[in-house]
């Protein structure tokens, strides 16, 4: 009974904390979206397409990727990368990024 218990409360415990973690998270601000150095690896794809310029490039490297959009929006181009079947490689990551490092 005592095991059944502690599990109970690891079980929501573990149901609790990330919604309190999201409640305790700051919102970011509109203008960070803007001046926030681009990234591959950690911007979502939601905030570079928000991002006129960031969002142009990406459709240069990768102009099928706007049918996903909807999809990916909350994923890295590095976490949708494995499952692009090869449309989105290490090459053209790399080429992605360089098009956002010249934006800044």
């Amino acid at each position: 009974m005592r095991l059944t218990a502690a599990f109970a409360g690891l079980a929501l415990a573990a149901a609790v904390a990330p919604a309190l973690a999201e409640e305790a998270a700051p919102a970011a601000a509109p203008a960070a979206v803007a001046s926030a150095k681009l990234s591959v690896e950690t911007t979502p794809i939601g905030d570079i397409i928000k991002n006129e310029k960031a969002k142009a490039a990406l459709e240069k490297q990768i102009p099928e990727i706007t049918a996903y959009y909807d999809q990916i929006a909350s994923m890295t181009l590095s976490q949708v990368a494995p499952m692009s079947q090869g449309a989105i490689d290490d090459a053209k990551l790399k080429a992605v990024q360089a098009d956002f490092d010249s934006l800044e």
